[in-house]
């Protein structure tokens, strides 16, 4: 009696569809929470399956993205989808305990060890309505072209330096400058405005 009653229970559970793996064809990203079509590895496919992400970070996966595929009660046309992965795009050989965004285009941030983060991209533009502010000891910038500012004043609290002088030199220079004219007339005065 009891090995029918084992043999029922097992026969209903076997019935209840587990996690599996699938495979995104498209993906909606216009509602709320996006939807997929997805392939099941079994060769079912999934209509306008959930695609749940963590609060605060979005992606649109690409067509061939594989996922983990939670039938909601065990029935496969309600599905969720709880995790995703691209092979081909991933990122390898980060260290332990590092983070990264990425795209298939190549675009990154690097959350590295020793708390450096690692920036790659083809342009790189921040939007900030009212400031933008960084501090540090020690600021470089390296620009093989050109490095633009269009602003209406640019200020330094200090030194602005070249490869010759700063600009406190060139205004010592100026205000103590005179012209010698040779001849009867002599040497001029500093000028009588200083910069």
């Amino acid at each position: 009696m009891w090995n029918r009653i084992d043999l029922r229970i097992n026969t209903a559970l076997n019935r209840i569809r587990k996690v599996f793996r699938g495979v995104l064809v498209r993906v909606n990203s216009t509602g709320g929470v996006q939807t997929v079509q997805a392939k099941g590895l079994a060769g079912e496919s999934l209509q306008d399956a959930e695609l749940f992400q963590h609060y605060g970070f979005t992606s649109n996966p690409l067509k061939g993205t594989m996922a983990v595929v939670v039938p909601v009660n065990g029935k496969t046309s309600h599905s969720i989808i709880i995790a995703t992965e691209h092979a081909t795009y991933r990122l390898k050989k980060l260290k332990s305990g590092e983070v990264a965004l990425y795209t298939d285009e190549g675009s990154s941030i690097i959350l590295k060890r020793g708390r450096i983060i690692e920036v790659n991209c083809d342009e790189y533009i921040v939007n900030a309505r009212n400031k933008y502010q960084v501090n540090t000891v020690n600021y470089g910038v390296t620009a093989t072209d050109k490095a633009e500012f269009e602003t209406p004043l640019l200020k330094g609290s200090n030194e602005v330096a070249d490869g010759n002088s700063t600009m406190n030199k060139m205004r010592e220079i100026y205000d103590e400058h005179d012209h010698n004219h040779g001849g009867d007339a002599g040497i001029t005065d500093a000028p009588n405005q200083t910069m």
